[in-house]
């Protein structure tokens, strides 16, 4: 189904005002979650973000916790929903929920940190186009923040901005690039590399770095080959996996052909 369509549903629900309401969509939503399973439902998820309210998702993310709703559980789905809603909320003026976003990007949970990225993207590009410019940039400001936190803060933050619809706006290029050049120091100079932070984190910027020089490749080329010099094997990994990219390609495929050269000498 699409969207819309999914839309057009929730509404034809008892409001969720009622007990009866709440029921139903939480029934709804957890069987037709998409969980267990590869995939979540995330078009279920976009259309509740738009048509649920902020009770209900302060409510999900209140009970639907990694004890109660393990990883893979129709019930996480109802806990993702809560935390893709405050991306509205927070586009809605409610900057408050920006800390309990920040927390969810450390979950244990691997679909509710990507939540939080496609949270923080619906904030930047709301339903309001008018709206865009201001809150990317309030984005941007945010994520100066989110950097300076552990690996998985960090790594919501990339993903968050690596993304192809806000990339835009070559006005904000240096800024982008400003942001990956901390986040990829801050990676080469990590300690405990087996840590899972440090993992999700070198394994995001193994696809962010291509989506952001692909989107503005005049400042992005010359920013991601400075790192071609660099000695350590994760760095030096991380640029191996973009220059893989078919976006990279498409864009100079003999500027990745010899950025390739040089990363293999």
């Amino acid at each position: 189904m699409k969207i819309q369509e999914y839309r057009d549903t929730l509404r034809s629900l008892p409001s969720l005002s009622s007990e009866v309401g709440q029921k139903a969509w939480r029934d709804y939503l957890t069987e037709h979650s998409g969980l267990p399973g590869p995939r979540g439902n995330l078009e279920l998820a976009q259309a509740v973000a738009l048509e649920g309210n902020e009770a209900m998702f302060a409510e999900n993310l209140a009970e639907f916790t990694p004890q109660v709703a393990p990883v893979n559980s129709p019930q996480e789905f109802l806990y993702f929903c809560g935390v893709l809603g405050l991306g509205r909320i927070v586009a809605e003026g409610k900057r408050e929920y920006l800390e309990q976003l920040r927390r969810c990007a450390s979950d244990p949970r691997w679909r509710t940190r990507e939540g939080v990225a496609m949270a923080l993207q619906n904030w930047a590009d709301p339903p309001l186009e008018s709206s865009r410019n201001q809150n990317l940039s309030a984005l941007l400001e945010e994520m100066e923040r989110w950097i300076q936190g552990d690996f998985f803060e960090q790594r919501a933050a990339m993903a968050a901005l690596c993304e192809p619809r806000l990339l835009t706006d070559p006005a904000i290029a240096r800024h982008i690039f400003t942001l990956l050049n901390s986040i990829t120091a801050g990676l080469a100079s990590a300690g405990d590399r087996r840590d899972d932070g440090f993992q999700a984190l070198r394994k995001a910027l193994g696809y962010g770095w291509s989506v952001a020089v692909s989107a503005f490749p005049n400042e992005g080329k010359p920013a991601m080959e400075s790192w071609f010099k660099s000695t350590d094997k994760d760095v030096r990994w991380v640029m191996k996996q973009n220059l893989k990219k078919n976006r990279l390609m498409h864009m100079d495929v003999d500027w990745v052909r010899r950025c390739t050269a040089i990363l293999e000498e």
